[in-house]
């Protein structure tokens, strides 16, 4: 430990004595399992459920000592100091890309304060900056001196700038393309962000951005290239000067910050970490969501207390950084020295590429990666066309199945069944892989027994959202009814509020369902400079109502699955009252072959009409099937679909699909087909996290469902009236 390392430390602060409680602590019994407690029921509300393990308190750290990011890194620096920690794969002479090469903990521990040493120096002697901006280092200051924002994918520079501002008690906040440039030039506004550290091509962009808006963005004065920039570059730091920018590249900040060595300024619990702006499904401009320290190391109680306590192993981060669930995961992955490793590229090609060579052994998906997992899982196996394949792994994938329903925890270990499955695990380099975790959305408990045995590893589905600082739930990785996002973790406590005009009540026999409410350490406290949206969402006895609608299932050790949004219904002719998310959630889980879904209803009809785009690697054998002739052109058969009597007849095989599980009203009588209608997810009609705007898609496609409308319903319509 270097002597600047250990002036940092706070006195009585061990490293050692930390893990050995850690190790001896976690992982915690019950922690899977939530109780109601007594006597905290209240009119129009459920219970109060804590964990388990912890009925009688909430706790927000792994440790007394631990409390901020800062401390979670001097711990893992020291434990881990000559581990590798952060992996890329340089690009070679000839455009390709070769094997990871690593840096170790201590190597990243001196990186961070040499660069955030070298942003205080560009700051400070900025030929730009107004003369009454003051970004000097005051070791004394109770207030982040200025905000850093990143724009980049993911990168170790990225993770190293984070960590940077993290020694200092610097704020920080995150661009991402799928904002779009208004959004960009919304955020460095609002928080005046004076420097900005990102990819070459990224930070070019700024400058066009900062030509236009030169008033609004008068404070940004440097940007910082993650690439190297050489002499092909001058023009471009020309170009920024003409726009009074700085341009620096990485190495040169760390160059200047190693020379002018600052010591660290330790944050606190309650010294704010960063500013996540969440996209929302308005359309609107976005929240930026203020989270403290203690809610960042909260963050990462839910992967300690649960997780195993694995050691020297593999994690792979491809899902942005910028948003809060993968920076959440990077935190306790860092915290138990793992190495990471970062993408080349964000393809699913390259990304596949690089799991293939780095074998990991977590990983952390979201449901439309998982999606894409489980088709091409699926294509190698049960759907291979050679039948003898086809009914080997039929027979393993099944028999997995069967055994991973006995008893909860149980992989479900055949001899026979294993050695059929491990050649598919070597091929998408994931014979390591203990477990994968998605979140973001829920993921179809089909999907999650189908991949868990295929592939023989645990599946965990959590639930978090930004103002959570991402999961404050997860569910076992072998859990014999998956579905659920598990139980409400230790840090955290909730209740539900009821919603009779939408069927959601506390004394609903199978469990109380309503709007999700939650309090504790973990939840944030305020939105930035945005009190209105701040009052409209935390209540006065601090509970921030997150638009959730959610279940908790008393026959499932109270675990909780989010079920609906609130405010997300209409209400039909007849009277009777639809939750479109809940239709389209359900038509997906039932019918894998559906990749897109919008349903709409409109108040003076008496039937749901939608928008549909099918999986265009299955689509042509599923409709063959349907319509019992040959379809192979994927243009072709889009055309086809859109037929009346076809449409009749493939809708119609997804309704007899959906069975009882939807009333015959909630049931879509006349969709339009198409290729990816809502787009890619960050577009227009989707967020980052392929949520759907709901409302700017209503206004786009009301033409095309009064169109459907007109056509009629394609079936008989058994609506009550």
């Amino acid at each position: 430990m270097s002597t600047q390392q250990q002036t940092a430390v706070v006195e009585g602060f061990s490293p050692q004595k930390i893990r050995e409680y850690i190790k001896a602590t976690y992982p915690l019994q019950g922690a899977h399992e939530a109780v109601a407690l007594p006597n905290s029921a209240q009119p129009g509300y459920s219970a109060v459920y804590r964990n388990k393990s912890s009925p009688h308190q909430l706790v927000n750290r792994p440790h007394p000592q631990v409390a901020t990011l800062y401390d979670m890194f001097e711990c893992a620096s020291t434990w881990h100091a000559d581990k590798p920690a952060l992996g890329t794969r340089p690009r070679l002479y000839d455009g390709t890309y070769g094997d990871y090469q690593w840096q170790t903990y201590r190597q990243f521990y001196e990186r961070r304060l040499n660069f955030g040493s070298g942003l205080f120096f560009i700051l400070a002697n900025n030929p730009y900056k107004s003369p009454s901006d003051n970004y000097d280092y005051d070791p004394k200051a109770t207030e982040s001196p200025f905000v850093v924002a990143m724009y980049s994918h993911n990168k170790p520079e990225w993770v190293i700038t984070d960590y940077a501002c993290v020694a200092y008690s610097v704020c920080n906040t995150a661009l991402y393309d799928s904002l779009g440039p208004d959004a960009s030039e919304y955020i460095l506004s609002l928080t005046e962000s004076p420097v900005v550290v990102g990819t070459l091509s990224n930070i070019s962009k700024l400058v066009d951005l900062k030509k236009q808006h030169p008033q609004s963005l008068a404070k940004l004065v440097a940007l910082v290239s993650m690439d190297l920039l050489g002499p092909s570059d001058i023009r471009f730091r020309e170009k920024a000067r003409e726009a009074n920018i700085a341009v620096y590249d990485f190495e040169e900040v760390e160059a200047m910050g190693a020379a002018s060595r600052l010591p660290p300024i330790p944050p606190n619990a309650e010294t704010l970490y960063t500013i996540s702006f969440t996209s929302g499904t308005s359309g609107t401009m976005p929240k930026g969501v203020e989270l403290k320290h203690k809610s960042a190391v909260s963050g990462s109680m839910l992967r300690v207390t649960v997780g195993n306590n694995l050691e020297n192993y593999t994690a792979y981060s491809f899902l942005p950084l910028a948003h809060i669930y993968e920076r959440s995961v990077c935190h306790s992955n860092l915290f138990k020295g793992a190495q990471i490793g970062y993408p080349k590229t964000n393809t699913l090609a390259s990304i596949l590429e690089d799991i293939k060579l780095l074998r990991p052994h977590v990983l952390a998906f979201v449901p439309r990666v998982f999606s894409r997992l489980e088709a091409q899982i699926k294509a190698l196996t049960i759907n291979h066309p050679d039948a003898e394949v086809r009914e080997r792994f039929k027979w393993a994938i099944d028999r997995k199945m069967a055994l991973q329903r006995i008893q909860e925890g149980d992989p479900g270990v055949d001899a026979e069944a294993d050695a059929i499955i491990a050649p598919l695990r070597e091929h998408f380099g994931m014979d390591r892989l203990i477990s994968f975790s998605t979140g973001s959305a829920p993921t179809a408990p089909e999907s999650i027994q189908f991949v868990k045995a295929a592939l023989n590893v645990g599946v965990s589905q959590g639930f978090g959202m930004t103002e959570t600082f991402a999961g404050m739930s997860t569910s076992p990785a072998y859990d014999v009814k998956p579905g659920s996002s598990g139980a409400i973790a230790i840090t955290t406590e909730m209740k539900l509020k009821e919603l009779p005009q939408m069927g959601y009540v506390a004394n609903d026999p199978n469990g109380p369902r309503g709007e999700l409410l939650l309090r504790g350490p973990q939840i944030f406290e305020r939105y930035y400079k945005n009190p209105e949206e701040t009052a409209k969402a935390i209540d006065a006895d601090g509970w921030f109502h997150t638009g959730d609608v959610a279940w908790v299932n008393p026959k499932d050790s109270n675990r909780m699955s989010v079920i609906d949004r609130v405010k997300n219904y209409l209400k039909l002719a007849q009277g009777e009252y639809v939750t479109p998310e809940r239709c389209e959630n359900l038509y997906i889980a039932i019918n894998p072959i559906i990749t897109q879904l919008f349903v709409y209803g409109d108040s003076h009809r008496d039937y749901l009409v939608g928008v549909i785009g099918l999986d265009e690697n299955l689509m042509t054998k599923y409709v063959s099937k349907i319509l019992g002739r040959q379809c192979d052109d994927y243009e072709a058969t889009i055309k086809l679909l859109n037929e009346p009597e076809v449409k009749r007849k493939v809708i119609g095989y997804m309704n007899q699909n959906m069975g009882d599980r939807l009333q015959s009203y909630e049931k879509v009588k006349n969709m339009r087909f198409a290729h990816m209608p809502l787009g890619a997810a960050g577009g227009d009609f989707l967020t980052p996290t392929s949520k759907l705007k709901r409302q700017v898609a209503t206004k786009h496609f009301k033409p095309l469902f009064d169109e459907l409308y007109q056509e009629g319903s394609l079936f008989e319509s058994k609506s009550k009236f």
